[in-house]
């Protein structure tokens, strides 16, 4: 092992070891990071590397603390657990040693998404992420920007990547510690919209990560995390107009129909005509597909040891297989139709999932409902992102953070309220106002005292969606003090004439006001 490589793996696995359980995850996403995909450890035929030594490191805690998953295991688990089975269940009918290396790919995969499901387990687990990230990501981006600018890569002396950047079309693309300048990309256009959702409350750490972020896609001069992030930000602005979600996806459909009515090639062919950095292979892409569908015969049960003759060129790292830069596809090959069958039903679970959170947000904190909201983007960007490359290192584990995210926001008890929230607001429909009623008592200390009681007025969901031109119906909205029912709504109402609705406004005065008291 590499000297250097030895101390950060003593110094990742202490400190995953000693850290409060909050922070735990950061050593594992460190050593993805500023880690190689080189062995760290052999032990005869294995061969472990650094993720899958502190995914070792981590349950060893977690069994010694007793550490469970927050929330119990969900349909994404299920799914994924069934997806590993059939991978090593599957080696059967490949080559004597696959099994090794499929055993290690589950380690590294199940074995890292379940551990960052125990570390990561609500919404507040999720923000201090989201900042860690933004501070993490900076020495990396340094590094990836001077390799862009020399063509040196300083992470070849900890071995498995090379010291020469890659050069194409003028440009150098810089990989950093991953083993292809589109995985490093890809780690950047995961964390890019992670900053963005911190403008509005942590401004600091968002110019820190999209810094950050945004250099190691620049670093990478590579169109696949370039259209990852463009993906990440079309969902983003979905936010707006998501009541007719449906309505757009159906709209896509027939698009996509529509084309692939009309072209000579296949829709997925639209891929060869992108080239953003100079140079891409969109081509080579469409076409690995369409070779896969020729010889589906070849690899629909089980998967295939042999792909060479599917494309014209192939790989220098393995004689038996064309460059598979596609990851479901990557996926199928290893284990035919019912492999990817489980995976592409991983990323349909991990959907529902983020679907049903967003109708349960609905009852608390807007910002709640667009974190979900975020983190599903990236999930969409993940999938997008996979026609153009396989995730065959340690850059995985990002996927998988995205998948232990959505799975912390889905928990029921990873709904935090804003402190300056009036009382526990518990959907954000609500105008919430303050009654103040002096109480009388005996003595010259109780005269003054005061006890207070929240009242809520409930209002349609269809009636509400433009809240921010209204104060009464913000979580953080400063409650006024009334004396009884009476003056509480004639005061809403008062409000509600100074801070029109819109075309909302009429409606809501005609909709019943009702007071629940709550002590």
């Amino acid at each position: 092992m590499n000297p250097i490589g030895l101390v950060f793996t003593l110094v990742a696995s202490a400190f995953l070891l000693i850290l409060p359980k909050r922070l735990a995850v950061i050593p594992l996403l460190m050593g993805a990071l500023y880690m190689t995909r080189t062995p760290a450890l052999e032990l005869g035929p294995a061969h472990f590397t650094l993720v899958q030594i502190l995914v070792s490191v981590g349950i060893l805690r977690a069994m010694s603390k007793g550490e469970r998953i927050a929330g119990g295991m969900n349909r994404v688990d299920l799914f994924l657990t069934l997806w590993a089975i059939w991978l090593i269940g599957s080696s059967i009918v490949h080559t004597s040693d696959a099994w090794v290396f499929r055993v290690g790919m589950v380690w590294t995969h199940l074995g890292s998404y379940f551990l960052l499901r125990i570390y990561v387990k609500d919404t507040e687990d999720v923000m201090c992420l989201f900042k860690d990230l933004c501070i993490v990501l900076v020495p990396l981006t340094v590094l990836m920007l001077l390799e862009k600018a020399t063509g040196k890569n300083l992470f070849a002396i900890l071995g498995g990547v090379e010291e020469v950047a890659t050069f194409r079309n003028g440009h150098f693309r810089a990989a950093g510690p991953f083993a292809h300048p589109i995985l490093a990309g890809t780690v950047g256009a995961t964390c890019f919209p992670m900053a963005l959702h911190l403008w509005k409350r942590h401004r600091k750490y968002a110019l820190l990560g999209i810094f950050s972020a945004g250099g190691i896609v620049f670093a990478s001069t590579s169109s696949g995390p370039i259209m990852m992030v463009l993906f990440i930000l079309f969902g983003l602005i979905l936010w707006k107009v998501r009541n007719r979600l449906p309505a757009i996806r159906g709209f896509a459909l027939i698009a996509v129909v529509a084309l692939d009515a009309i072209m000579k090639d296949p829709v997925y062919f639209l891929m060869a005509r992108i080239d953003i950095s100079g140079g891409s292979t969109g081509y080579h892409r469409a076409q690995l597909i369409r070779s896969s569908i020729e010889h589906l015969d070849e690899w629909w049960l089980a998967g295939t040891d042999y792909t060479r003759h599917w494309m014209a060129t192939g790989i220098y790292a393995n004689d038996h297989h064309t460059d598979i830069t596609n990851h479901l596809l990557g996926i199928g090959v290893m284990g035919g139709m019912p492999l990817m069958f489980l995976y592409i039903m991983v990323l349909v679970a991990a959907f529902g999932t983020v679907g049903r959170a967003l109708r349960e947000s609905e009852s608390t904190s807007i910002e709640h409902g667009f974190l979900i909201w975020t983190l599903g983007a990236i999930l969409f960007g993940h999938v997008m992102n996979f026609l153009s490359i396989f995730l065959f290192d340690q850059s995985v584990v990002f996927f998988y953070l995205i998948l232990a995210c959505i799975a912390a926001v889905d928990n029921p008890s990873a709904i935090t309220v804003p402190k300056q929230s009036v009382g526990r607001i518990t959907q954000s429909r609500y105008v919430a106002v303050k009654v103040n009623k002096a109480k009388e008592g005996i003595g010259q200390q109780k005269s003054h005292s005061q006890w207070h009681a929240t009242r809520r007025v409930n209002f349609s969901a269809k009636i509400c969606w433009p809240r921010r031109l209204n104060p009464l119906l913000s979580n953080s909205f400063e409650a006024l003090p009334f004396d009884d029912v009476a003056s509480a709504q004639s005061r809403v109402k008062c409000r509600m004439h100074y801070f029109p609705f819109l075309k909302s406004t009429p409606r809501l005065f005609k909709h019943e006001i009702s007071f629940c008291h709550h002590r």
